[in-house]
């Protein structure tokens, strides 16, 4: 079986993800995406003509984000027109799963060169809650089976049923601050982030909007739940409601609610692209690996508590390796809320100071279908500047489930 290879990584700042007030929420995503495509191929030297396809994560695939993104956003970055495009959804996995993807058809012998990524602009989204497959009123068959709840709901169950209090997340949250915001000073993120113009040439955004390096725990402690209101929300003339979802499952469950703004990942757009080849290729057209891909896994775990399954995911995709958790150097976990990187930790029994050193989706957004891009491109950006070897990302995903891989410097 062939290897692949990751040659280069490249992703844009992100931006606050309301209409009016970031300063990318006025774009078009495709823009978004032609801007992470076109500067991976001047940053490679690549002949787009020879891409054998680009492979985008986009969650929300309607509206603006409908329409294969990936095709469109090659065609608008000048892509060859050679060079295909798909689209895929794994909910918040659609960033990871783009590179495994990928990297699967390389090391197949299917194809030669890939671009993977992702791109979600959250300034798209509506606010009305019931726009979700998962509570859709025509879709009871489906809730009476598996019910699946708001997951800012599904969090702040799990912290009730794992006994994680709300001081612990926020502790997380307040680190998670304070990593970015000393990433950002050390210029940690500069290898991989390009800026964003707007169609007429002027800068849109070249650094991280969304971060509060200001952040206290005092500020913190003093935020309300952000899921106790919406927990009651009626979805339908039945009276069906998100926490009535869950007492489906947990029928006595006093539910703590201790998920806030400050401890929740942030609401953000932006974009990214990695470039992966097989090694004959990359020899031949000069391309300098930067890592290999290790091993990839998925994993199902409970659509109730939709955030669980990280764990298993981790597990799995380190059995495929033959690894143990001591042979990972660096761990990035998605912060798609506090409980799920603190059980993260907990459960595998991890060093801290091996987990999201740069901070997490807490401090510096969320971009859904990109997140899982962006974090391959920061932990091999991390493992250059701390000369380590490997590394395992994960993250959870709607619908209770988990892609992960472990990559390793060449």
């Amino acid at each position: 079986m062939n290897e692949a290879w990751l040659i280069d990584a490249c992703r844009t700042p992100r931006g606050i993800g309301k209409k009016g007030k970031g300063a990318l929420a006025h774009l078009h995503p495709q823009h978004l995406g032609a801007t992470v495509l076109a500067a991976l191929a001047e940053r490679t030297g690549i002949d787009t003509a020879e891409v054998d396809d680009v492979i985008f994560g986009t969650s929300t695939q309607r509206g603006q984000q409908g329409g294969d993104l990936a095709r469109m956003a090659a065609l608008d970055a000048g892509y060859d027109i050679r060079s295909s495009g798909v689209t895929l959804d794994r909910f918040c996995g659609s960033g990871i799963t783009s590179v495994n993807f990928a990297a699967a058809s390389i090391m197949s012998g299917m194809e030669d060169l890939v671009v993977a990524g992702g791109c979600e602009m959250m300034s798209t989204f509506g606010s009305d809650p019931t726009q979700s497959p998962f509570i859709d009123s025509d879709n009871l068959h489906l809730r009476a089976k598996h019910p699946q709840p708001h997951q800012g709901l599904c969090a702040d169950t799990i912290a009730t049923l794992e006994g994680i209090d709300r001081d612990a997340l926020d502790q997380l949250a307040l680190s998670s601050q304070q990593r970015a915001a000393r990433a950002i000073t050390e210029g940690r993120f500069s290898r991989s982030l390009v800026p964003v113009h707007n169609p007429d040439g002027s800068l849109a955004l070249d650094h991280e909007e969304f971060p509060r390096p200001d952040t206290t725990i005092e500020s913190l402690a003093g935020l309300k739940p952000a899921f106790e209101a919406l927990a009651d929300y009626p979805l339908n003339d039945a009276g069906t409601t998100f926490r009535s979802l869950v007492l489906q499952a947990y029928p006595d469950l006093a539910i703590n609610h201790v998920h806030h703004a400050g401890n929740s990942s942030g609401v953000v757009d932006g974009a990214a692209a990695l470039l992966l080849a097989s090694p004959d290729y990359a020899r031949a057209h000069g391309l300098k690996p930067r890592a290999r891909v290790r091993a990839m896994a998925n994993v199902g775990d409970s659509p109730v508590l939709m955030l669980n399954a990280p764990v298993p995911a981790a597990r799995k995709v380190l059995a495929k390796a033959g690894m143990t958790l001591d042979d990972i150097d660096l761990f990035e976990i998605n912060e798609a809320f506090a409980v799920v990187a603190e059980k993260f930790i907990r459960d595998l029994g991890l060093d801290r100071e091996r987990v999201n050193v740069n901070g997490g989706a807490m401090a510096l957004g969320h971009p859904i279908g990109a997140t899982g891009s962006i974090l391959i491109g920061t932990l091999l950006d991390e493992l250059e500047r701390q000369d380590k070897q490997v590394g395992l990302v994960t993250m959870c995903a709607a619908g209770g489930m988990a892609p992960a891989v472990i990559i390793e410097r060449v």
